[in-house]
């Protein structure tokens, strides 16, 4: 019943190396909108993963799912968003990293 969280690290990778075309004939804006259309769909998965829970959550309040549903699915929910957070966090401190090198 518990399906696998949707940004595991090693698929998306593995993802990113299937789409892509090899590192000789592919240029940077193609390696750029393949990372950005990643980064998409992630955030995509985030955002379906917290409408199921106001879902779940609206049926839990008529009689139609159990409470341990909900639970899941809003522990699944959390832990992608605080994922997401991480991510943008990281991504924040290599550009301001980037920024105070001097050329």
């Amino acid at each position: 019943m518990i399906q696998p969280l949707q940004l595991n690290p090693a698929q998306a990778v593995n993802k990113l190396l299937e789409t892509a075309k090899p590192q000789q004939q592919a240029t940077p804006a193609e390696m750029t909108n393949t990372f950005g259309q990643y980064l998409e769909n992630a955030l995509n998965s985030v955002d379906a993963q917290e409408k199921e829970v106001h879902k779940l959550n609206d049926k839990y309040l008529i009689g139609e799912v159990d409470v341990s549903q909900v639970l899941i699915a809003s522990q699944k929910a959390e832990l992608s968003l605080q994922l997401t957070t991480q991510i943008r966090n990281k991504v924040i401190d290599a550009y301001q990293e980037i920024m105070r090198m001097s050329v």
